[in-house]
């Protein structure tokens, strides 16, 4: 990220504590459960793939869920997720890697697990099927490089989501071997979300790399919409969450299923 943009405050704190976290003893060797196939077997189902994320608090949440998120990822499932989002980043997003651990034991889809991963070490936190590269804070000074770390955690069984929010990460993404790439409607360096963002980057994208939307996914009309953009899949955390909603009022498995029944178009 250029020195001169801006970043807001929230996301240079979880950066601060992201370059800060080591990783754990040891070297992680995972057999993952392929994300491409789960994308498929939905698809087949007549469901649309989403990754549904199991998060408890965020810098953008209104309120917070203490509910237990082994029963939430199973509720997720069970409304038809492809696949989850488990946050390991504990300061900002009450995530934890035992979270992640319990919830991969009790579910049979892929898990994907979200954080700031800057360093090679930081892979070896927890075993999941799928980890998170974030190519805006990446190849900077005091990080590592992304085609590096793309090796680095492919060596250790992981699949890959290279997450970009503009047309030259979707490029640095794809000429450093990303085969699953995201497209984040939110901007991280200043948190506002437009689903435009995927629609402007989304065309870019070279056939045979999976195209993955997050984030601002709030309706069947949004799933339709980026669908209609070239989605392979999408990633929704707080219109399944539904963070400020009164636990008892929140019916995850109806707000999972509501997305992934909607009526769309992939193009």
């Amino acid at each position: 990220m250029g020195d001169s943009e801006e970043i807001a405050p929230a996301v240079e704190s979880i950066l601060a504590t992201a370059r800060e976290r080591g990783g754990a003893d040891g070297r992680v060797d995972v057999e993952p459960r392929s994300l491409t196939d789960a994308f498929a077997d939905a698809e087949a189902d007549g469901r649309v793939p989403v990754i549904a994320e199991v998060k408890p608090t965020s810098p953008t949440a209104v309120g917070e869920r203490t509910e237990d998120p082994v029963a939430l990822a199973e509720q997720m499932v069970e409304g038809g997720a492809a696949a989850l989002s488990v946050l390991t980043e504990p300061e900002h997003f009450g995530g934890s890697a035992a979270t992640l651990a319990r919830i991969r034991e009790a579910v049979d889809v892929p898990v994907l697990r979200k954080d700031f991963v800057l360093h090679e070490e930081q892979l070896d936190v927890v075993e999941a099927d799928v980890i998170l590269l974030i190519v805006r804070f990446l190849d900077e000074p005091g990080t590592g490089d992304l085609a590096d770390l793309l090796s680095a955690a492919r060596e250790r069984g992981f699949q890959v989501l290279v997450e970009t929010h503009t047309a030259d990460e979707l490029a640095r993404a794809v000429e450093a071997g990303a085969e699953i790439v995201g497209v984040n409607n939110r901007d991280l360096a200043k948190l506002a979300v437009d689903l435009d963002t995927f629609e402007r980057v989304a065309p870019d994208a070279p056939e045979g790399v999976t195209l993955v939307a997050e984030s601002g996914i709030q309706s069947p009309a949004d799933v339709a919409r980026m669908r209609r953009a070239g989605a392979d899949a999408l990633l929704v955390g707080s219109a399944i969450m539904d963070h400020g909603a009164p636990a008892e009022e929140t019916d995850v498995t109806a707000n999972t299923r509501r997305l992934t029944t909607a009526t769309t178009t992939h193009e």
